[in-house]
């Protein structure tokens, strides 16, 4: 007897209409099973309760775990699954197979479940053209979402609103095409549609990020004249941005500005900080912000170290590489193996042996991720 019949069975007893076993057991069992062929036939058995197929979360973890393990085959088979409920000729689920789809970087896929929607009698309104757009831009096809923006619209009689808008323009920040992203908002405004702070935030994020600082305050400037406030998103985005620019003095006075205006700055706002310091070369300044960054959400973090490692390396403070590194267990990050690789390099080539090999013995035994460092040949 095949093994999704033996489950078919087991499942006969309990999953029948008036089950009444709760959402909340499901979700313990599909979270413990460790088999990922068990997890997608139990899945499927369990989708049989309308209970069930209404727990997006539920579904965007299993999809997650199955695309964090490349099983993209699974991932299509519970969602193909999903399409003989009648629940799919209702938007919102079609919605979430698209989301799901793009989540996955299956785009082909959610396209698909969109193109099903009329012979399905599923209303098709501004939502689904949203959930396409956005799968689009999870998979990272974005060179496809103008075409689908423009052709779309007209074709299916909708009209886009603001998240159809923002969505494309992620899209256009992330190619880099920025000239055409800030186009958008011209388009938007004859279209009656205000930029909001998510709008702001993406072009901010784009435009600083490239160290196109001058561009980036032009949006900055556009955002403050229309009554848009900024949160840490946009404040770190400029910090990231001066610090690209080698404007550590203007980034540390906007920090006091952030203060003054109750934003908080975070472990991202101080990393841009330290980023600043470590590309002017300035080693005290790099040491005194990782010292002081404190604790809770301003505490270093896996950026922090991949930031500070390489550059005390550079500078010759070994010392110090090694007890950044012992914290990096310690913490339980996980870090690229090459950060450490180039610490123990660096102590062998030194001359110091002896944290060179503890640091090879920690990757070892290290019980949250084995990392598989090596002494240099002929040590």
């Amino acid at each position: 007897m095949t093994f999704s019949r033996i489950l078919s069975r087991s499942f006969s007893t309990f999953l029948q209409p008036n089950s009444t076993i709760s959402i909340k057991s499901i979700a313990n069992d599909l979270y413990k099973e460790r088999s990922l062929e068990c997890l997608v036939q139990k899945f499927k058995k369990y989708s049989e309760l309308k209970r069930f197929r209404t727990r997006a979360g539920i579904y965007e973890d299993t999809v997650r775990r199955l695309a964090k393990a490349k099983c993209l085959g699974w991932i299509e088979e519970i969602l193909e699954d999903q399409k003989k409920y009648e629940d799919i000729s209702k938007e919102g689920f079609s919605i979430r197979l698209m989301s799901l789809y793009g989540k996955a970087g299956m785009f082909e896929h959610a396209h698909k479940v969109f193109d099903e929607m009329p012979d399905r009698n599923c209303r098709c309104t501004v939502l689904s053209l949203n959930a396409l757009l956005g799968a689009c831009v999870n998979s990272k096809k974005f060179d496809l979402v103008d075409g689908i923006f423009k052709e779309l619209p007209k074709k299916l009689s909708i009209e886009p609103d603001l998240v159809s808008y923002n969505t494309v323009i992620k899209a256009f920040c992330q190619m880099g095409s920025f000239d055409s992203a800030v186009l958008k908002l011209d388009e938007m405004e004859k279209k009656g549609l205000e930029p909001d702070l998510f709008t702001f935030n993406t072009l901010l994020n784009g435009l600083y990020g490239k160290r196109l600082f001058s561009d980036g305050e032009k949006i900055w400037e556009l955002m403050q004249k229309k009554n848009v406030v900024p949160d840490i998103r946009s404040y770190n985005a400029k910090l990231l941005g001066l610090a690209l620019d080698k404007k550590t003095k203007e980034a540390m006075e906007l920090v006091e500005e952030m203060k003054t205006r109750a934003v908080k700055p975070n472990a991202f706002s101080f990393n841009a900080l330290i980023k600043g310091y470590v590309i002017e070369g300035n080693l005290e300044e790099a040491k005194w912000w990782y010292d002081n960054i404190g604790d809770g959400e301003s505490a270093p973090g896996k950026k922090t170290f991949e930031i500070v490692v390489p550059f005390v390396c550079e500078k010759g403070e070994l010392e110090l590489a090694f007890e950044l590194c012992k914290e990096i267990f310690k913490r339980k990050f996980l870090v690229d193996v090459s950060l450490l690789q180039l610490v123990i390099n660096t102590l062998v080539k030194e001359s110091k042996m002896e944290e060179a090999k503890k640091l090879v013995q920690l990757g070892k035994r290290h019980s949250y991720c084995r990392y598989d460092l090596k002494l240099p040949s002929g040590e």
